[in-house]
């Protein structure tokens, strides 16, 4: 695996390549993030990662300073699973002067939800996707649904600026009690480790009341938050929405079996967590 930092560099090193799959990380790589790769490797050949600590997505208060970086490890991982380059630039490599220009995401969906409680955070992520596709180049880009508004961001920006990435949406990989894979878990204790799996089964009870006909989703949602915090979690939202625009479905869109997916967001002591089930 060749280990590249220079972005002229990569060029050089993928030059005349047709059929590139890429996934874009942060590093700290756990089993979800190789699943990506096992699913690129599909879609395309070479394989091309990347590991990169946005700073662009963090906001003033959130965890970018000790968001673990764990670079040697994550390099025998990549090595495992085949992958042909790993683009691991500076910051002085991605932002040699300050990037004044930002990808700004429509507000219906940019702004709500993730975008409300992390304000900017959208603008991060699609203006470093921007970067990493205009380095890389690929053909294919692989996604996992965990962050599933991200997903669906990227999805639409490559659509409108008619990008020649196909994105590729991956099944969200669950330990065994069916936490989803985060980086972020790392920061759990023992005992929230233990209590982290009731946000996954609260969604399932939720998804449950949907397709058993229960039609009132503020309620359902209502109820949800308040159970999540009766268990000691500080929940942003749960909320029940179209898959298609993440907007709150209608009375038509219930009627019309509109697909739907509840999201949700909640802190366990001090480790937010995010995760989502289709309906």
């Amino acid at each position: 695996m060749k280990i590249i930092s220079s972005i002229d560099e990569l060029r050089d090193q993928l030059r005349g390549q047709l059929r590139t799959a890429f996934v874009p990380t942060m590093g700290n790589l756990h089993e979800g993030h190789l699943s990506l790769m096992r699913l690129a490797r599909k879609h395309g050949d070479p394989v091309v990662a990347s590991i990169f600590v946005n700073r662009l997505q963090f906001g003033p208060n959130e965890d970018f300073d000790k968001y673990p970086r764990t670079f040697q490890a994550d390099i025998d991982k990549l090595e495992k699973e085949g992958v042909y380059v790993l683009f691991a630039p500076t910051e002085r490599d991605m932002y040699p002067e300050p990037q004044e220009y930002r990808v700004q995401p429509p507000n219906t969906l940019g702004n709500i939800l993730e975008g409300e409680f992390r304000p900017g955070f959208f603008t991060g992520v699609t203006t470093i996707v921007l970067k990493l596709f205009s380095c890389v180049q690929p053909r294919v880009a692989v996604f996992g649904k965990k962050d599933y508004q991200q997903l669906m961001i990227v999805r639409n920006m490559s659509k409108q600026f008619a990008l020649p990435t196909e994105i590729i949406a991956a099944e969200t990989w669950r330990a065994d009690d069916g936490l989803a894979l985060s980086s972020r878990n790392g920061y759990l204790s023992a005992e929230e480790r233990a209590e982290a799996p009731q946000l996954y089964r609260l969604l399932n009870e939720v998804a449950d009341e949907v397709r058993s006909g229960h039609l009132d989703m503020f309620e359902l949602e209502r109820t949800a938050m308040a159970r999540l915090a009766g268990r000691g979690w500080k929940p942003d939202y749960i909320a029940i929405r179209k898959r298609s625009d993440l907007q709150p479905p209608t009375g038509g869109d219930l009627a019309n079996n509109e697909p739907l997916v509840v999201v949700a967001a909640a802190k366990l002591g001090t480790t937010r967590l995010i995760d989502n089930l289709e309906i």
